[in-house]
């Protein structure tokens, strides 16, 4: 008899056990979140374009209007990152960074829409941001339609599209945004001599 109590409490209390552990939240891997923060080096001796430049909010391709970090392993397929991700869309965090990089170029640099008469407006679009798993060393492919826009006359002064790809030093998300930050990086330095190439046109 005491066998039997005994045995049926030790059922009972593995039974307990188990319901607790099934109640319990599953483990969740942490996730880790990553910037753009490249800042290009100007040179201030040069004479500052006279003008007001409005950068517009920057557009994105779809599949890149979002945190998500994205990564492709064969062609037209596009995947993302599982516990990785951008503080915040890849897009909304490169308008301060044109911002800083053009301020010592024009005269003023402001974030349109806004209240302030601007002569020009620069409009950017994110077409491309992935890593690209497909060769190795993997590669970030980084491209930016930049479009220089006169505001008096309402017409495109120029466009380009810049196309650029950076090797990865490690085969993981975090060598994607390192080399990510580079391509932007090369970006940004040839953007002010666009810019002043597209506004002696005028």
């Amino acid at each position: 008899m005491k066998m039997a109590l005994s045995c049926w409490m030790t059922f009972a209390i593995a039974l307990l056990l188990g319901g607790c552990s099934a109640l319990q939240p599953p483990k969740v891997a942490n996730t880790h979140f990553y910037t753009l923060d490249a800042i290009s080096a100007i040179n201030p001796v040069q004479q500052k374009i006279p003008q007001v430049l409005a950068i517009s909010m920057p557009g994105a391709r779809p599949g890149f209007d979002t945190p998500q970090i994205a990564y492709q392993r064969q062609p037209l397929e596009l995947e993302y990152f599982a516990t990785q991700r951008w503080v915040d869309t890849p897009a909304k965090m490169l308008r301060p960074l044109l911002v800083q990089t053009l301020e010592p170029v024009f005269q003023a640099v402001i974030a349109a829409p806004g209240s302030i008469h601007a002569d020009l407006r620069l409009d950017t679009e994110l077409i491309r941001l992935q890593q690209d798993f497909s060769l190795q060393p993997s590669l970030i492919h980084l491209m930016l339609r930049v479009q220089l826009i006169d505001l008096k006359d309402k017409n495109v002064i120029s466009t380009k599209l810049f196309d650029v790809t950076e090797t990865a030093a490690s085969e993981d998300a975090y060598g994607g945004v390192v080399a990510a930050n580079r391509a932007l990086l090369r970006v940004l330095e040839q953007l002010p001599e666009f810019c002043r190439k597209a506004s002696s046109r005028q």
